[in-house]
C-alpha cells in the first residue's frame, strides 16, 4: 500500500503540462481545488472530469499511476461516504433499524467522495509533473511579494519541496524497515489497538534515525555546495511566462467560472 502513494512522485517527460511554468501550474492547482468546493451539483463535475482527463492525456502520465494514488486513501473516501449517506437527514430511501439512508444523504456523499477523488488526482498530478527544482523557484516566485514583510521566501519554498520529496523517500524506507521486522517475527495487523501501537515501536523507532540521517546528509551536501540562502544567488533556467502558459490559466479561470455560474446562476 506504501508505494501507491504518488503524491512527492516527479514522472520525467517533455509535454505540453511538463513544459508549463510551475507559478501557472501551482495557481492552476490551486483554483482547481477552490473550484471544486463551490460544486454543488453533477453537471460541473462532467467539466471537472473533462480538464483532468484532458491534463493526463497532455502529461503523458499513465492513468493507471495516477489512480494507483487513491488506492491508499481508498477506506477514508469509503468512511466518509457512508457517514454523509447515513447521518444527512432528509427523505428516507432506505432504513435498517436506526440507520437511514437519505435521497440527500447519497447526493452530498457522492460529492464528498468526488470532491476527494478530484484532489488527489490534481495535487498529485502537480508533483508528478513538476521538478523538484522547478517547484521550489516556482513557490519562491508566488511568495517573493511577501519578502517585503519579513516572510524568508526562499528559505519556506525549499522547506516545503525537500518535505514533499521525502515523502515517497520515506514511505520506500518504512517499507523496507516493515518487511525486514516481519521476516524477524514481528506482528503489525493482529491484537487489539494497544497492541498494534506497542508493534509499531520497532518500526518508528529505526524510521526516525533513518529520517534524522538522510538530513543531516543533506545539510552536510548543500554545506559543501557552499548554500547560502536565496540571497545574491541566479538561477540557470529563468522562469518566463509564454502563450501556452496564459492558455492554461485561461482554462482554469473558465472552469471556475462554468462551476460558479452553475452554483449561482442556473
Amino acid at each position: 500500500m506504501l508505494k501507491n502513494i504518488t503524491i512527492g512522485q516527479y514522472f520525467p517527460g517533455k509535454t505540453v503540462i511538463h513544459n508549463l511554468d510551475p507559478r501557472i501550474k501551482i495557481m492552476i492547482t490551486l483554483l482547481f481545488i477552490i473550484s471544486l468546493f463551490f460544486i454543488n451539483s453533477f453537471i460541473p463535475y462532467l467539466f471537472v472530469t473533462a480538464f483532468v482527463l484532458l491534463s493526463i492525456l497532455l502529461s503523458k502520465v499513465p492513468i493507471k499511476f495516477i489512480l494507483k494514488g487513491l488506492k491508499p486513501l481508498l477506506i477514508i473516501i469509503l468512511i466518509t461516504f457512508f457517514i454523509n449517506a447515513l447521518l444527512t437527514p432528509g427523505e428516507v430511501l432506505y432504513k435498517l433499524g436506526p440507520l437511514k439512508i437519505t435521497i440527500e444523504g447519497l447526493r452530498q456523499a457522492t460529492f464528498m467522495a468526488l470532491r476527494l477523488v478530484f484532489l488527489i488526482m490534481g495535487t498529485s498530478l502537480l508533483t508528478l509533473t513538476t521538478s523538484p527544482i522547478s517547484l521550489t523557484d516556482g513557490i519562491e516566485k508566488l511568495l517573493n511579494p511577501f519578502r517585503k514583510i519579513g516572510l524568508p521566501a526562499h528559505e519556506l519554498a525549499m522547506m516545503m519541496t525537500i518535505a514533499l520529496r521525502f515523502i515517497p523517500t520515506l514511505l520506500e524506507e518504512t517499507d523496507k524497515i516493515m518487511k525486514a521486522q516481519m521476516a524477524r517475527g514481528a506482528d503489525f495487523e493482529s491484537g487489539n489497538i494497544m497492541n498494534r501501537a506497542k508493534s509499531l515501536v520497532p518500526l518508528l523507532v529505526p524510521l526516525f534515525i533513518s529520517a534524522f540521517r538522510r538530513a543531516d546528509e543533506l545539510a552536510m551536501a548543500m554545506e559543501a555546495r557552499c548554500y547560502r540562502g536565496g540571497d545574491n544567488r541566479t538561477r540557470m533556467k529563468v522562469l518566463n511566462l509564454e502563450l501556452r502558459d496564459f492558455l492554461a490559466m485561461s482554462i482554469s479561470i473558465l472552469l471556475l467560472l462554468i462551476i460558479l455560474i452553475f452554483r449561482y446562476v442556473i
